[in-house]
C-alpha cells in the first residue's frame, strides 16, 4: 500500500514523538542528585569551600566568597539540602548543596565561633566571641529572631560564649567562658527564649559537648585540671567536677593548641576524650563518669574520633607533631596503626558507616581518604588549604 507524501510525514512524526518526548526526562533525570552523600570541604586560606560527594569521591564544585573561614564549621538542615557556615569574621553563611551556591550571607558579629541548628530546623545559633553572646535566626530567611547577650556580674560584663550544641525540644545549650556558667536556651514556646543559667562551671570552660541522647553536657576546662558535667535530664540542673585532678602531680605540660570535645568519642560504655597538655587519651565510665584508664599517645591530642561503630579511635595531635594520626583500637586500647599523611592535618570525617575516613592535610594542600578496615589511603584530592571536613549526615545527629 503506498501513501501520499503528507501521510508519511505524519507518520514519521508519530514515530519520532515518543523519542522527542523522553529527551527531556532522560536529561532532568540525568540532573537529579540526592544529598546523602555530599559534604563539604572548609578552604581556610581562600574563603572558600569544596562542595563534594563521597560515593565516587570527587569534588563537585568551589564555592567562594565565605569571608573569614580560618575556623569555621557547619550544620545542615533537616534535608540535606543546605548548609550553614559559621565563619571567624562573624559571617553566616547558606550553602545550596545541590546548587553549588551561596543562597545568603550574614555579618551577624565580630568574631563568631560556631553554631547549632535547632532539632525542628527552624532555627540557626550563631555563638560569639564578640560582642559576646548567642545570636539565633530564622533558617529560612536568616532574618534575626533572638539576641541573648551573655551578660554577667554586677556591671554586665560581655563573655566570650563557647560550647554551643542544640538540645531536643528546640533548645539550644553553651557555656560562658568568662564567666564560667553555663545556660540553657529553651525556644519551644516561641521566639522569646527562657534562659536558665548554671553557674560554678569552673575557670575559663573553653569547648563543649553534648552526647547523642541529648542527655548529658560535659565542659572542658582549661584553667582547672578537670572537667564539668550537666545531667540535662534532671530536675534541678547543676555542674559537678568530674575527672578532677587527672594530671595532679605530674609535670604540667605547655598547651600548644588546645583540644576539640567536638571531636569526641563515645564507644562501648566509654568516653574518649584528649588530655590537654598530656601525650595521653582520657577514658572515661559513661555511667559514673570516672576514669577507667589512659592511652598514651604520640602527641598532644587535639581530636579522638571514634569510627561510628565505636572500634577504633583516630587521633590527630598539636603542632609540632601534627603530620601523624594514630588508630588505637578500643577493645585492646592500644595504637594499631601511626600514620604520617603530611604536615598540618587539621580535621577527620568519618563517612556515614564508617568504611573511610577524610582527613585535611593543609601543609600539602590536599585531602587524604583512608580504608578503616585495611588502614591504606585510597584517594588524594586537592584542596586549598583545607580544614574542617562536613559531611550532610551530621543533619541527622544531636549536637553536630
Amino acid at each position: 500500500m503506498s501513501h501520499s507524501p503528507l501521510a508519511k510525514l505524519f507518520m514519521a512524526g508519530m514515530l519520532s514523538a515518543p523519542l522527542l518526548l523522553a529527551s527531556p526526562i532522560a536529561q532532568a533525570e540525568e540532573m537529579l542528585r540526592a544529598t546523602g552523600d555530599l559534604g563539604l570541604i572548609i578552604e581556610r586560606a581562600t574563603g572558600s569551600i569544596l562542595i563534594v560527594e563521597t560515593t565516587n569521591r570527587t569534588t563537585l564544585k568551589r564555592v567562594e566568597g565565605l569571608g573569614d573561614v580560618s575556623h569555621a564549621s557547619a550544620v545542615y538542615s533537616r534535608d540535606e539540602r543546605y548548609a550553614y557556615i559559621f565563619g571567624r569574621d562573624g559571617g553566616l553563611t547558606k550553602i545550596d548543596m545541590l546548587k553549588g551556591e551561596i543562597v545568603k550571607r550574614v555579618v551577624q558579629g565580630g568574631n563568631s565561633i560556631g553554631g547549632a541548628i535547632s532539632d525542628d530546623g527552624k532555627l540557626i545559633a550563631v555563638s560569639n566571641y564578640e560582642p559576646g553572646g548567642v545570636k539565633v535566626f530564622d533558617a529560612d530567611s536568616l532574618e534575626l529572631i533572638a539576641d541573648i547577650p551573655a551578660t554577667f556580674g554586677k556591671d554586665k560584663v560581655l563573655s566570650k560564649t563557647v560550647g554551643l550544641v542544640d538540645l531536643p525540644g528546640r533548645k539550644f545549650v553553651f557555656t560562658l567562658w568568662d564567666a564560667g556558667e553555663t545556660w540553657v536556651a529553651d525556644f519551644s514556646k516561641g521566639n522569646k527564649p527562657d534562659i536558665q543559667k548554671i553557674p560554678n562551671i569552673g575557670e575559663y570552660p573553653y569547648d563543649a559537648l553534648v552526647t547523642g541522647d541529648g542527655r548529658h553536657y560535659i565542659a572542658g576546662l582549661f584553667g582547672e585540671d578537670g572537667l564539668t558535667h550537666i545531667d540535662l535530664w534532671a530536675t534541678e540542673l547543676k555542674a559537678e567536677r568530674i575527672l578532677k585532678g587527672y594530671g595532679k602531680g605530674e609535670q604540667k605540660l605547655p598547651v600548644y593548641k588546645m583540644p576539640h570535645l567536638e571531636g569526641w568519642a563515645k564507644a562501648s560504655g566509654q568516653f574518649v576524650l584528649p588530655a590537654i597538655g598530656r601525650h595521653e587519651i582520657l577514658l572515661m565510665d559513661g555511667n559514673s563518669f570516672t576514669e577507667t584508664d589512659r592511652i598514651e599517645v604520640y602527641g598532644q591530642p587535639v581530636f579522638a574520633m571514634a569510627r561510628p561503630d565505636g572500634r577504633q579511635i583516630w587521633v590527630n595531635f598539636a603542632p609540632p607533631k601534627n603530620d601523624t594520626i594514630q588508630v588505637i583500637d578500643l577493645p585492646s586500647r592500644k595504637v594499631i596503626k601511626t600514620l604520617k599523611p603530611g604536615p598540618a592535618v587539621l580535621h577527620m570525617e568519618f563517612t556515614p558507616r564508617g568504611h573511610e575516613v577524610w582527613m585535611s592535610v593543609r601543609g600539602a594542600d590536599e585531602v587524604q581518604v583512608y580504608d578503616t578496615q585495611t588502614l591504606e589511603k585510597v584517594k588524594t584530592m586537592p584542596a586549598k588549604k583545607p580544614s574542617g571536613i562536613f559531611f550532610t549526615a551530621r543533619a541527622h545527629k544531636i549536637g553536630l
